[in-house]
């Protein structure tokens, strides 16, 4: 277990880098080298939109990956989606600007984009279940929850890499070439990827599959499609408020607030190491208590944060800042840490990997796409402090509190006399509880 715990947690951080160095990107440097034509608002509102492309490519990428996880393995899943995005990543870096190639710049971004989305809608399902299939059902959460620290992980790369160019470099040189060095680094980390999943063995849980699903996305869409709207649902407020943090408060205090990118990104920082600490933490209480009530209270947490962390960040001061961003993680990590364990739990295996990833990448398209876009448009009108913001932060932290109390408790019951359950017995919405 601890060793496919850290393939599973490198392989997340090494996908999640790709995608989040280009959310950092383009709250920074993307909208003016890109679309010059525009002005300074829709220029950030386009490098947003590009932004995200990725998010919607993410759904179709865990029905694409998921087919093949459902009837190949979870193993070839995770090597096939782990060149697409690091290649692709890659590409991001070599690609030309607006001033030397028109508007087919902007074009190719699109499709770069789509295709980092593709990949990573892939990963998550694959890396998860490699891990949650694996593990003992008494500490599923837990070693479940690190391929959920991998984000973390990703985001700290990806911005570290960004603060230090922005610390070394000047002005001129960063927006010349040095915001390509992250998406070159790209390339070495995909490799070292590879390597660590080349010798990972197959979920024992797949191969104990008599007859794996012909179409698992048709089996998923017939019979437990309010099951995966009310996942996406539930998860929509921990991706609004991970890239409201993360990427839409960059763009908005350094462009509207006159705070320093080097001062943002170390507020932000600050706030994700202690989200990746504490996910274990959180998963360790889902094994004891369950997966449901941690969702509840998270998604609680958030809705009582949101006016408190859109207050804080219109200080412009660091310390405030940092405690509304610190605020806002905890209240996610309560939802997130579980999640890798409790998702896989709701579907039986034979369609597992298509139906909690298409659940997972739904859920970001509906929370992760639109606030950048709907957060930036909203706080243009505001004054220093965004309170449409928040009030559009929590009112998804309100649809999501109440997509969570329509869902099931799976967390399985681990009593030491307790006799094992038939093989293949579904409890719940027929996922893993049961079958430990």
């Amino acid at each position: 277990m601890p060793r496919l715990a850290a393939a599973s947690l490198a392989g997340t951080a090494i996908e999640f880098y790709d995608f989040f160095v280009y959310g950092t990107a383009a709250a920074l440097v993307l909208g003016p080298l890109f679309f010059p034509t525009f002005s300074p608002l829709a220029g950030t509102l386009a490098a947003f939109a590009t932004f995200g492309v990725g998010f919607v490519a993410r759904p179709l990428g865990s029905v694409l990956f998921g087919h093949i996880g459902d009837r190949r393995g979870r193993r070839p899943v995770l090597v096939v989606s782990l060149l697409l995005t690091g290649a692709s990543t890659v590409a991001v870096g070599c690609v030309p600007t607006y001033g030397s190639i028109g508007v087919a710049a902007p074009v190719l971004l699109l499709v770069l984009r789509f295709l980092q989305g593709l990949g990573l809608g892939g990963e998550w399902g694959g890396a998860v279940l490699l891990t949650a299939e694996h593990a003992p059902a008494g500490r599923r959460g837990l070693w479940s929850s690190f391929p959920q620290i991998g984000p973390a992980v990703g985001f700290l790369l990806a911005n570290g890499v960004v603060l230090a160019l922005s610390a070394t470099l000047t002005e001129a040189q960063f927006t010349q070439w040095g915001w390509r060095v992250p998406f070159w680094a790209a390339g070495v980390l995909a490799v070292l990827g590879l390597w660590l999943r080349s010798s990972l063995p197959e979920s024992p849980r797949f191969l104990e599959i008599e007859a794996p699903a012909r179409v698992p996305l048709v089996e998923v869409v017939r019979s437990h499609w309010r099951l995966v709207l009310l996942t996406a649902g539930g998860l929509a407020v921990g991706y609004a408020i991970f890239y409201a943090v993360t990427t839409w408060s960059l763009a908005y205090a350094t462009e509207r607030l006159g705070v320093s990118r080097t001062v943002m990104l170390t507020c932000i920082m600050a706030a994700v190491v202690v989200k990746g600490a504490l996910t274990p933490v959180a998963a360790l209480l889902s094994d004891r208590y369950g997966r449901r009530p941690l969702c509840l209270a998270g998604c609680a947490a958030a809705a009582l944060w949101m006016f408190p962390l859109v207050a804080l960040l219109g200080t412009g001061e660091p310390l405030p800042m940092f405690l509304g961003f610190l605020g806002a993680m905890l209240a996610f990590v309560t939802m997130f840490a579980v999640i890798a364990a409790y998702l896989p739990e709701l579907y039986e295996p034979r369609i597992r990997c298509t139906g909690a990833a298409v659940g997972y990448n739904l859920g970001g398209v509906l929370g992760g796409a639109l606030t950048p876009l709907a957060a930036t448009a909203l706080a243009e009108h505001s004054g220093r402090v965004p309170w449409g913001v928040g009030a559009y932060l929590t009112g998804i932290a309100l649809l999501s509190l109440g997509c969570f109390a329509m869902l099931p408790e799976t967390r399985p019951e681990t009593r030491p006399a307790a006799r094992p359950a038939p093989a293949g017995t579904e409890a719940g919405a027929g996922g893993l509880a049961a079958t430990d």
